[in-house]
Parts: C-alpha cells; structure tokens; sequence
C-alpha cells in the first residue's frame, strides 16, 4: 500500500543579520534538505521542510564573505496573531564582536522569547548564542559559545550558567552550539527527531566526515550535555576512556572502585544520562572511528584496540551504529579527507 502523502509541515527559520557567517546557514540548511529528500525517498508521508530567511529588516543581508541574503520575511511580518509559529529557529554565528549588532536587534531578540514561549526550538550558534542569553531564555540555564568570547559572555551575561568546556548544550527546547562542527551533530540529530535514524544516518555519512574530526569526543548525547557534580562516575569514566581493551567487566570495575554493581549502575546513568554499557560502547565505536580515518591498522588490530577479540563484533556493532562496515567506513572517510582530485 502507497504511504499518504504528507501535508504537515515542518518550519524552519533561519535568522540573518549583517556580518552572519554564511555557512551557519548554507550548512544546516542544505542537511535538513538531504534529510527529507532520503525520508521522502522510502515514505511519502513523511513531513515537509518549509524554509525561510527572517529577517529584522526588509533589506538585503551582507554576509562576512560578502555573499548577500535576501529575507524571506521580516519579524514584523510574522508577529501579527495569525503568523505561523516556527517549530525550529536557527540563530547563526556572526563575525567578530556580537555587541554592536545586538543593539540593533531589540525586536529579533523579543521574537525569538516570544516564540519560544509559543513552543519552537531555539538552535544558536557561535556569537549567536548571545541573541537568546539578551532575551533572558538562558538565565540560569546551561549554555556555551565560541571560545573566543568566553570571558565576555560571562561579563555580558552572569545568570547563564556557562558551560565552555562543551560543544553543546541542551536545556529544554534550547541547544547552543560552540562551532560549526557542534553544529552539524545538532542538525543530525534533529533530523533523526523528525525524519529517523536511517535519514539521519544518511545526512551523517554525507556530510559530516567533510566539516569535523573523524573522531570528537564530546559529542552530543541526549540527556548527558550537563557536566555532573559526581566526582567518583568522573573518575571512572576517565577510566574507561584510557583502557578501553581493558579485561575488566563492569561490574569488577565497580568492585575496584568501592561500589556495588546496583549502586554503580544508579549512579552512573544519574549521573550521565547514559548506562555505562552505552557509554563504553560509544567509547570504543568512536576510537576505532579515528583510528581507521587516521591509522593504518588492520580491522583486527583495531577491534583488539578498542576491547573487542572478535572482528565480527566490531563489524556488528557498525552496522548497527552507522549502517556501515568497518571497511566500507574508512574507504568513505579515507577517500573524503585525502582525495587531491
């Protein structure tokens, strides 16, 4: 049986403003678009992508490569009672000192609070992330931003509960985004939210092996973007980051570190938001991850690397992360990083 044909749509904005980085917007917008197109592709029910530029002013917007934007719409057009409400808006970097475009935003900045009370998705990027923490959204709530403007952000903004050790935060319907990078992982994990795991894997393997590390090890995990006050978890996740082929179950792992099973288990997903078998897992998947980008290595070798004495297990474990053999990963990530032509 045919799928319906979907008439739902979901509405992405995307705010411009003078000095924005183009690329905080080309980017997320051209996955999302990947996203639906692989949905649609298997199921024609599946939602609809409406796009567009917002804007303060009705002017063309000049981009810091100097590429011009023109909005789609302004902030006036879109507050009167019977404007659509976005389920996501994406508020993108800009180049240099936010401060002085800031002050020339007042509207965009009580729009953004506006609709975020209405039940959009707020995603900042960068400097951006300055443009909801004037809106007041981020007071005492976690955040972060580009390295660059820690130390003033803190200044600027006293009541955001800073988080610049992170790539990513999450707090409530709020993301921020530290780098373009932090971006992306973002972008794909939304289009898992509203396309599934097999778009999200597409646009994964498309795009983000161009834009990032092959390996990063603060990645985002839902529920986990908070550093946790448990200093003991935090030792052993230290742990088990450094002895990855270690012989050691988890629960004789607890016993060296003076728990019981029970109370490691508790304490571990409070803390983290994450059973300790997914977290270890994860641990391995991305080290051999990067070593297959960057190592010459056998698949073997590799397994054995990360705890695992069965190749095949490490080939399973693949398939199910990325819909991707071992081999087949470092042909694509290989071929992506190294080509010359």
């Amino acid at each position: 049986m045919d799928h319906q044909v979907s008439t739902e749509q979901l509405h992405v904005s995307l705010i411009i403003y003078q000095h924005v980085l183009a690329t905080g917007l080309t980017l997320p917008l051209e996955m999302l678009l990947a996203g639906e197109a692989f949905a649609r592709r298997y199921n024609k029910g599946s939602i609809r992508l409406h796009t567009q530029l917002v804007s303060q002013e009705a002017s063309a917007v000049t981009s810091r490569a100097g590429i011009q934007f023109l909005p789609d719409v302004t902030i006036a057009q879109l507050s009167g009672t019977k404007a659509t409400i976005p389920d996501i808006i994406l508020v993108p970097s800009l180049w240099r000192n936010p401060r002085p475009i800031l002050k020339k935003h007042s509207k965009l900045i009580a729009w953004l609070k506006h609709c975020w009370q209405q039940g959009s998705t707020l995603l900042a990027v960068g400097t951006g992330v300055c443009f909801l923490a004037e809106s007041g959204l981020l007071d005492d709530h976690s955040a972060t931003t580009h390295w660059h403007y820690v130390d003033q952000f803190k200044r600027d903004y006293p009541k955001v509960a800073l988080k610049p050790d992170f790539f990513i935060t999450q707090s409530e319907r709020i993301y921020c985004a530290a780098s373009l990078n932090a971006l992306a992982d973002i972008i794909v994990h939304l289009i898992n939210q509203h396309y599934g795991r097999a778009a999200a894997q597409n646009v994964e393997r498309n795009f983000s092996h161009e834009i990032r590390k092959p390996y990063e090890e603060q990645r985002y995990l839902e529920g986990a973007v908070d550093r946790h006050a448990d200093e003991l978890i935090a030792q052993i996740q230290f742990w088990l980051r450094t002895n990855l082929n270690s012989d050691l179950s988890l629960a004789e792992l607890a016993q060296e570190f003076g728990l019981s099973q029970r109370s490691f288990t508790r304490r571990f997903k409070m803390a983290t938001g994450l059973r300790a078998t997914q977290y270890w897992q994860q641990l391995r998947i991305e080290t051999a991850k990067e070593l297959l980008a960057s190592s010459n290595l056998s698949i073997q070798e590799i397994a054995y690397h990360v705890g695992y004495q069965d190749q095949g297990h490490l080939t399973r474990l693949f398939k199910q992360s990325l819909a991707l053999t071992p081999k087949d990963y470092r042909a694509m990530v290989r071929k992506k990083l190294f080509s010359q032509s």
